[in-house]
């Protein structure tokens, strides 16, 4: 008997500009990151020109570790939020999660997890169907990644039911420059360099390519925020990193 079709079968989702079925994004997200897993922190550096560090530390200053808690760092292969996070807080524990399990191998292999591998857990898993109970994490952060995942709001609703009453939500993420002769400017240098410097550095142009579109493709701030609103997130805001090139966003499970 043939198979009837549903309505699933026609949904469709952007990967970078390529419009492609939902069911195919997630294996061609982990192709990308299987590719450059080896060159990640490389990477975020060409992407942001070194910037994300600062970002990064921004991320901490607002989201203030405090000892004891509990992280959850999804897409967050190779471990950079997670060590950060537990080195503010003293001591906790954060669990890395990640789509790409050649991500969580490159994690593992940086001198951080050594140190602090009682304190560390990798799992590979999916942002949309996370694999653990309600209310088990204080902190949920996802960085540079949810921009890739098939379905943003579904990852959204998931932080929403692990992250205990009381927990906190922060997103760092690429994001839309509101002047639009700046957004123009770093257009040219998105689609111009990063693709090249992915050839030279990674011998992977293609990845770096679909990266550049899937930024380009990304909610801006203030529709991505009604998103974290939608999900349940309360006094959800964002601030805006180098003029809007990146923007870290906010919510609390109240």
């Amino acid at each position: 008997m043939r198979k009837m079709r549903t309505m699933s079968d026609d949904k469709t989702t952007h990967f970078g500009f390529e419009t492609v079925p939902e069911s195919e994004k997630a294996g061609r997200v982990r192709g990308v990151f299987d590719s450059v897993a080896s060159k990640y922190d490389v990477m975020n550096d060409v992407m942001s020109v070194g910037i994300h560090r600062i970002w990064k530390e921004a991320m901490m200053d607002w989201l203030a570790p405090r000892a004891g808690q509990r992280l959850l760092d999804v897409a967050g292969g190779t471990g950079d939020i997670s060590f950060k996070f537990l080195k503010r807080a003293g001591r906790g524990h954060a669990t890395v999660l990640d789509l790409t399990e050649p991500m969580l191998v490159e994690g593992r292999k940086r001198a951080e997890a050594g140190k602090m591998a009682d304190s560390l857990d990798w799992v590979v898993g999916d942002a949309m169907a996370l694999p653990f109970e309600d209310n088990s994490f204080d902190v949920y952060t996802i960085s540079f990644g949810i921009r890739n995942v098939t379905r943003p709001q579904e990852a959204l609703s998931e932080a929403y039911r692990v992250l205990k009453p009381g927990g906190r939500l922060m997103v760092l993420e690429f994001s839309q420059l509101p002047n639009e002769g700046m957004q123009k400017l770093y257009d040219l240098y998105s689609f111009n360099v990063i693709p090249r410097m992915g050839q030279m550095i990674a011998n992977d142009r293609e990845s770096y390519q679909y990266l550049v579109e899937s930024i380009r493709k990304f909610p801006d701030q203030d529709t991505f925020l009604g998103m974290i609103r939608a999900a349940g997130f309360e006094q959800a805001k964002y601030r805006n990193m180098t003029m809007g090139v990146a923007a870290l966003h906010s919510g609390w499970k109240i």
